[in-house]
């Protein structure tokens, strides 16, 4: 019996082309694009139930998050119209080119909204700008979970399932970390339960991450990622009681905000780092296909409508033929 044969690249070199893209630009362009989008979220309901210390806190800090986002993606681009050059096309299934347009309307309408409220003028003008915020905030805080998932790069396509629950999970407790910090005591229950939402989600959607990963979840776990991985979790588990403890002392409010503001870095760090480790290695893009390619031939033999679907054709082929030998031989006879 021929044993079955190891996998092996050309000289061991990749098979898929390694992100070049710079950690501090990406990974951060997907931190702080997510800390912008949740914001503007808690921005619009704080305002909504009378919170206005809470919402003049966060529509700040959405407009300052959104402007440094689009700077690091412009810096990662190299030129300001490279980023002008992408809305010349309009096109929804491209997830460049829905996020390009996406962060266009969002960032002028959380920009409106700080403004607005600081300078305290038109107010019905500044609520509409915190609407429209508040409508594109998740799509903003979630959009580059997909653009990162529908590359090649095995770390990232592979949990293309889960990673849009990641990143709305971690822009959810980097948002409640910011509100914990900028906000009064007396008005931050909003952000305790967002922060006991957003921990919980993250951990959880990373957990079946890695689970339905199978060997690629090793680039979650080892190197720089599994570093900023236990550190995230670390970090989220202190901000999460930390935030409990906020609801009455305001030093213990603005570390647990830190501590998950820290967490929500670290995740996206770890899924930029375990996608680059990923395409380095060949083993990650060709061993998962062949599984999958494995059991679909698997799936295929087993399934009764190979054999269901043959019997009826062949039994009228067979019948057609027994037919024509019936009509053949009476004609012999005649």
């Amino acid at each position: 019996m021929v044993p079955e044969a190891e996998f092996g690249s050309y000289y061991g070199r990749p098979v898929i082309k390694e992100p070049t893209w710079k950690p501090l630009d990406i990974a951060g362009y997907f931190f702080l694009g997510g800390l912008a989008g949740a914001g503007s979220v808690l921005a619009a309901g704080a305002e909504l139930t009378g919170r206005r210390g809470m919402a003049r806190g966060m529509k700040i800090s959405s407009a300052l998050a959104v402007s440094a986002s689009a700077a690091a993606l412009v810096h990662d681009l190299g030129r300001p119209e490279r980023f002008v050059n992408m809305l010349r096309v309009f096109r929804p299934t491209s997830p460049m080119s829905m996020g390009s347009w996406l962060l266009s309307a969002y960032g002028p309408a959380a920009g409106a909204a700080a403004v607005l409220d600081v300078s305290g003028r038109l107010p019905s003008l500044g609520r509409a700008a915190t609407a429209g915020a508040a409508l594109l905030g998740p799509a903003v805080a979630a959009y580059t979970a997909v653009l990162a998932a529908d590359t090649a790069v095995p770390a990232w396509h592979g949990a293309h399932r889960e990673l849009p629950y990641v990143f709305a999970g971690s822009a959810t407790a980097a948002a409640a970390g910011m509100a914990l910090a900028a906000a009064p005591v007396a008005e931050n229950a909003p952000a305790v339960s967002a922060a006991l939402l957003g921990a919980a989600a993250e951990t959880t959607a990373v957990a079946v991450m890695e689970h339905r990963l199978g060997m690629v979840a090793e680039t979650y776990r080892t190197g720089a990622a599994g570093r900023l991985t236990r550190a995230a979790q670390v970090l989220s588990a202190l901000g999460a009681a930390g935030a409990l403890l906020g609801r009455r002392s305001r030093p213990a409010a603005v570390a647990a905000g830190a501590a998950l503001l820290g967490a929500s870095a670290c995740t996206r760090f770890a899924v930029f780092h375990a996608g680059v480790a990923s395409a380095r290695d060949p083993k990650y893009t060709v061993v998962p296909q062949r599984e999958r390619l494995a059991r679909r031939r698997q799936e295929q033999a087993g399934t009764p409508d190979t054999a269901d679907t043959a019997r009826p054709a062949d039994q009228a082929t067979a019948a057609g033929r027994a037919e024509q030998a019936g009509e053949a031989g009476e004609a012999g006879e005649s």
